[in-house]
């Protein structure tokens, strides 16, 4: 198992849109720390991928089928893994799609609405499958990957900075309401990574802007930011190390190892807010 400062060893954790992308570079990573893995995904022949790569390094994993727009499903593969590995001690909400890109007057309704359901609900339905359990063991770790758009504007898509902007202050009024049942819900952006995102960008040309364009041609010839970074940030937040950590947004490339010892303020990493005249 890979050495990391922020133990996660034995942890039962659910990671949703374990298929690919991100949330896929967090399950490998997680179960080569030594945690049991609980991959939840819609699209069978990418679970099946991700769960072969994790066994065949000698991880844990289990396959858990659900679209997470659908809330009984999601429960219902949840208690899945509570049966198998116990309680569900750690959920990195990690599903989410780009949605409709180009000018906001153009862009279909349709998939604009289904932006919303994927991104927001999606994380929405995750967080209601587990928080009940997690309040009857007083102990759970939420940890939710926020985006481009969710702290700045971002033109041509508006349904995915939308959805992550809304999902950022959910996720800071859900950890007010659960800061005394010892759970912590916070939110880190993984910053610019290689996924298929990066290639519906591309795709989409001129409709982008080309300030996306540039971003993600930048993307495609670097990779992006190393998956070592995401893995050791969201690891740190589904340690014990973070415990004294909730409702925050923080960044893959902030300053956040100093958050280890140092007090943290009740604006310090929060969604953006004006400022006083």
């Amino acid at each position: 198992m890979a050495a990391n400062a922020y133990p996660v060893e034995g942890l039962n954790v659910v990671i949703t849109g374990a298929g690919r992308g991100i949330g896929k570079r967090l399950a490998i990573g997680f179960a080569a720390r030594g945690a049991k893995v609980g991959l939840v995904a819609r699209t069978g022949g990418e679970l099946d991928l991700t769960d072969l790569e994790i066994k065949h390094a000698g991880g844990i994993s289990l396959k858990l089928a659900a679209d997470v727009r659908d809330f009984e499903r999601l429960s219902g593969v949840l208690d899945l893994m509570r049966h198998r590995h116990g309680p569900i001690q750690v959920l990195i909400c990690a599903a989410a799609i780009q949605g409709p890109i180009g000018p906001f007057h153009k862009v279909s309704i349709k998939a604009w609405s289904d932006t919303m359901e994927t991104n927001l609900m999606g994380v929405v339905n995750s967080c209601r499958a587990v928080v009940p359990k997690m309040i009857e063991n007083r102990r759970g770790k939420i940890i939710v990957l926020g985006g481009g758009g969710a702290a700045t504007p971002r033109p041509n898509f508006t349904a995915y900075s939308a959805s992550k902007a809304a999902v950022v202050r959910f996720c800071e009024s859900l950890a007010e309401e659960l800061r005394e049942q010892n759970i912590q819900v916070n939110c880190f952006s993984p910053g610019g990574a290689y996924t298929t995102m990066t290639d519906e960008i591309l795709r989409a040309g001129d409709a982008a802007g080309w300030k996306e364009i540039e971003g993600a041609e930048k993307i495609q010839q670097t990779g992006g930011v190393k998956p070592e970074k995401q893995i050791e940030l969201a690891s740190f937040l589904a340690s014990e190390v973070s415990n004294h950590i909730s409702g925050k947004f923080l960044h893959v490339d902030d300053d956040w190892k100093r958050l280890e010892t140092a007090q943290v303020t009740p604006d310090l990493f929060t969604l953006r807010r004006l400022k006083k005249l």
